[in-house]
Formats: structure tokens, C-alpha cells, sequence
């Protein structure tokens, strides 16, 4: 231990500013057994896994605990889309009964409601409970000074295992003057203080269609632009349902589009469009930006610990290691699907991996994802054109949810759901567009996992009435076919003649 005094006129001076620099250089060394840069979905999930084991946990954060899911996506999303929901239910109400009476829409008071849903689960992703947990949290930035060191706020961090779980941010386009004219993203959506006169908005994804709905049934136009197909990744057929419930409410759906270019007019937002039928203008009063997400890896250094990464994310392999066998990277900062429930997953296998040297494996095709508009679009597993291509000759079952009691009893007919299987009757793939497809998709996640036949559906006993019986409906078509074969007809005819 050294100590230095500096007195005299010079202790302010250049010797002084000298010592600062030193001191400002000199770190702090941490050597914990994993560190998790990144205080989001997946980041919090990995360090509060590995704490319960017990093992010397230090959490990086350089902005809010919780991330985006909590702070600017998934959480407050979905509270918009419930305040949006029962403001439609009030307009919808004639059909059941329902007088029809004069309401309004306090925006403030949506606002509010959203921010206060993410209040009330601030607390458990706050710096404090992970602290009762044994989980040291350091706020700043990190970056890697070599393979085996993280540098944060004046400390070194020498773990045994680096997490990283930074996500991702929303992509911002290159189009020509969209950096000069003020625009929202999934981050700053949730701070306007009124709704939109008229929103456009670029990209037509999940994020942009749920906003795109929740924004007109809260009284704003509403135009969405799309340079290819809305909802491309989804099943083409299913897909189509929710585009046209969107249109039916007034959501202006603009595909093919190219946007060459957008400018500020006054308080104003033009959009400059080209499509097949010829160029025009767009103009709003908002413009939001849902153009996809970009992985976080800029201010990481990832170079100096030897990590390869692309424009998509960090590259890992089926155990989420990335080129440096020290380091896992988890969720939207690396390449494939993005969301939450996935962060969370490879939080699970990461913690496995780093503490008890189990082998472990990500399959995509168990990964739901879910579009939240009404209806609410979900997905497991292969789509009919993948099926197809992988397995050859498939199986597509279907039942709607006119056919569906509860859907009749409440309203939600519009929908379907589809399962492909092989010809022995694996399943390799549900959609279901309608009611209560998020929660319903869990069960097909489950059987594509665990590699189930049809039948272990067509078996289930099922709640009456539940939008859960249309899985069941469906399953039992497999062997429709069957039951009208002659050789089945010969067999029961056999059997009804000797008792």
C-alpha cells in the first residue's frame, strides 16, 4: 500500500490532474465465479439461478434494472394492449346487450395505468432484491479488456464465466432524413403524453401490428408501411386473418411500400412512398419506427476477448458458448429469434452448463412465438411450407373457431388452428390464430419438445367449454381418414355381427 500526499499550489494543478488520472486507472479487481453484463429478461433470470446455487455473482448494468422487457417492451406493450382492449370492448358492446352510451378515452389515464403495471413489478427486478439474493450489482458499461477481464466503473472483473445478455435495441433503418425528423421507437412510444392524431408507422411486425391496433382502438389513424409482406415470418394463411381484422378496424395497411424518403413539415411527419401504384405522400402527425431489432454489441469490445459476432448477434454454439469458451452470450444479443421467454430458457441452460458441466441444447423449433393482436397470432414449431420441405408428405389438421362453443358463447369465432404432422402422425408444427392462442400454443411447445404422436391430443380430456377443445377438434381429424376406410368398415361390421 502506498500513500501519497501532494501539498502546495500544485496539489490543484498538473500534478494533481496527474493523480486523478492515475487513480481514475487504477481498478478495483473482482473475481466472482460468473458475471452477467446485462440487467434485462434473460440477465436477471441467469443471476438469480446461479445465486441460488450459492456460487459469487457480480451483475453489470449500465441502464435500467429490468431492461426492456419491464422498462419499454414486453411489459408495457401488453398493458397497452389491455387498456386498448377493453376501450374496444366498450364500443363492442351493442351485440351483447350492452347499451350504447358515450364514453371518451383519457390517454393520461392509460398512460398511467401502464406505468403503473411496470411499478408493481419494478420491485422484483430491482438492485435491492437482487442484493438480498448475493448478487453484487455494479452500474456501468462494460467492456472487455481481454479474454478472461471485463472493466466496469473502475473495477476489473476476473470471473471464471461471463454471461452476456446486453439484448437488443430497436433497429433504426437507413432511410433518408429519418435522423433529422423526430420519431418514436418501442423505447420512447410509452412517454407520449397524448394519443396521435395520426400515426404512421414503419414496419409491419409484430411490434408495429400490436401498436399499430392498440393505437387506433385508443382513437388515432392509424397507416403502417411495409416494404414487403406484413407479418412475413408467420403462417401465410394464419397470417392473413389478423391482417384483415386490422383492416377492419380502420388500420391502414400499406405493403410493397419503398420509403425514399421522410421530412418534417411544421408539426407535421411526410412519408415519401413508391409502390406498384406510383409514388405518393404519407402524412401524419407521429411516426414510429418497428423496423426489427439490433443486437447490443457495440460498446462491448468484443474483439479484444476473441468473441465473433455479425450485424445479427453474437455467434454461440447449441450450448450458447460464443468463440471464447469462457463466455456465454444469452437472448436478443445473439443470432436467431428474440424475445423474452427465450432469454429466459437460455438463462436455464447457461446456468446448467457454467456450474454443473451438463450438456444442454437450444431447439428453435420448441421456441412459441406470439403476435398479441386481436386475434392473437402464435406459433410453435414447423409451418405447413417447412413441414413440407423437411418431412415430405405431411398431414394438415384444422378446425375453426366457429365450430368452438366457448368461441360462439363469447364472441371470438373469427380464427383457426392448424397442425401439421408427419404421416405417422408426429407433430411437427401448431399455428393458432384467435382467442387464447398465447396460452394455448404452451401445450404444442410442449408436445413438438417432448416429441408427442397426435393422438396424446386426441386423448386429453378438455375442459367444456374451453378454446382449448379446438386443439382437441382438430386432432381427431388424423383419424377421420381411417374411420372410413373399408377395411375398418369390414372390422366393426365383423365385430357388431358377433356381439
Amino acid at each position: 500500500m502506498y500513500e501519497i500526499c501532494v501539498t502546495g499550489r500544485d496539489s490543484g494543478g498538473a500534478f494533481g490532474r496527474l493523480m486523478q488520472d492515475v487513480q481514475h486507472d487504477i481498478k478495483q479487481e473482482i473475481k466472482p465465479d460468473i458475471c452477467v453484463i446485462g440487467a434485462g429478461a434473460g440477465g436477471l433470470a441467469a443471476a438469480s439461478a446461479a445465486a441460488a446455487f450459492g456460487v459469487n455473482v457480480v451483475l453489470i448494468e449500465k441502464g435500467l434494472m429490468g431492461g426492456e422487457t419491464l422498462n419499454s417492451g414486453s411489459l408495457p406493450s401488453k398493458a397497452l394492449l389491455a387498456a386498448a382492449e377493453h376501450i374496444n370492448a366498450v364500443r363492442d358492446g351493442g351485440r351483447f346487450g350492452v347499451k350504447s352510451v358515450r364514453f371518451g378515452v383519457d390517454f393520461a389515464a392509460v398512460r398511467a395505468y401502464v406505468r403503473d403495471v411496470i411499478d408493481a413489478v419494478k420491485p422484483q427486478d430491482s438492485r435491492e432484491r437482487f442484493n438480498g439474493l448475493g448478487v453484487r450489482v455494479i452500474e456501468g458499461e462494460a467492456r472487455f479488456t481481454d479474454r478472461a477481464t471485463v472493466a466496469v466503473n473502475g473495477y476489473a472483473v476476473k470471473a471464471r464465466r461471463f454471461v452476456i445478455a446486453t439484448g437488443s435495441s430497436p433497429a433504426v433503418p437507413a432511410i433518408p432524413g429519418l435522423a433529422e425528423v423526430p420519431h418514436l421507437t418501442n423505447e420512447t412510444v410509452f412517454d407520449l403524453a397524448a394519443c396521435p392524431r395520426h400515426l404512421i408507422v414503419i414496419g409491419g411486425g409484430s411490434v408495429g401490428l400490436e401498436l399499430a391496433q392498440a393505437f387506433r382502438r385508443l382513437g388515432a389513424e392509424v397507416t403502417v408501411l411495409e416494404a414487403a409482406t406484413p407479418l412475413a415470418g408467420e403462417d401465410a394463411e394464419c397470417a392473413e386473418i389478423v391482417l384483415d381484422a386490422l383492416a377492419r378496424e380502420g388500420v391502414t395497411l400499406r405493403s410493397g411500400v419503398n420509403i425514399a424518403r421522410v421530412r418534417r413539415v411544421m408539426a407535421r411527419v411526410q412519408v415519401d412512398i413508391a409502390s406498384d401504384a406510383g409514388e405518393e405522400t404519407i402524412e401524419g402527425t407521429h411516426l414510429l419506427v418497428a423496423a426489427g431489432r439490433a443486437p447490443n454489441v457495440e460498446e462491448l469490445d468484443l474483439d479484444a476477448a476473441g468473441i465473433r459476432y455479425t450485424p445479427d448477434g453474437i455467434l454461440v454454439d447449441r450450448r450458447l458458448r460464443t468463440t471464447n469458451k469462457y463466455v456465454y452470450a444469452i437472448g436478443d444479443v445473439t443470432e436467431g429469434p428474440k424475445s423474452t421467454h427465450l432469454a429466459n430458457h437460455h438463462a436455464g441452460l447457461v446456468v446448467r452448463n457454467a456450474l454443473f458441466r451438463t450438456p444442454v441444447r437450444t431447439d428453435q423449433h420448441a421456441v412459441p412465438s406470439v403476435t398479441y393482436t386481436d386475434p392473437e397470432l402464435a406459433q410453435v414449431g414447423l409451418a405447413e411450407d417447412e413441414a413440407r420441405a423437411h418431412a415430405g408428405i405431411i398431414r394438415v389438421l384444422r378446425w375453426p373457431y366457429r365450430e368452438n362453443d366457448r368461441a360462439l358463447a363469447t364472441g371470438a369465432t373469427n380464427g383457426h388452428i392448424k397442425i401439421v404432422t408427419d404421416r405417422k402422425g408426429a407433430i411437427l408444427g401448431a399455428t393458432i390464430v384467435g382467442a387464447g392462442a398465447a396460452e394455448n400454443i404452451t401445450a404444442w411447445a410442449l408436445a413438438i419438445n417432448q416429441k408427442l404422436n397426435i393422438d396424446a391430443f386426441a386423448g386429453v380430456i378438455v375442459p367444456y367449454p374451453t378454446y382449448a377443445e379446438v386443439g382437441k377438434r382438430a386432432a381427431m381429424t388424423y383419424f377421420t381418414r381411417s374411420l372410413t376406410s373399408p377395411l375398418v368398415r369390414r372390422i366393426i361390421e365383423w365385430l357388431r355381427r358377433f356381439g
